[in-house]
């Protein structure tokens, strides 16, 4: 897979996030599912790093299934 830029991959958790939204009410604690999860990750250690792009090589399994799945036309 190629480089992606931190605005691809937080579309990709953003996908993530519309697809399987924090449980509401006022006894749930705001929680990102596990994509999301494992992506924020990435965009974490982007931000902290100051990086602009990040190569999906780097990912591991759960990171690369999520962003595939976020992203079917990037596989297609």
């Amino acid at each position: 897979m190629p480089d992606i830029s931190i605005e691809q991959l937080e579309a990709a958790i953003n996908i993530w996030r519309n697809r399987k939204p924090s449980p509401e009410g006022s006894d749930q604690a705001p929680a990102l599912c596990a994509e999301a999860r494992a992506l924020a990750d990435v965009y974490g250690t982007m931000i902290f790093k100051r990086l602009v792009t990040v190569d999906t090589a780097t990912f591991n399994e759960v990171q690369t299934a999520a962003y595939a799945a976020a992203t079917p036309e990037r596989y297609a």
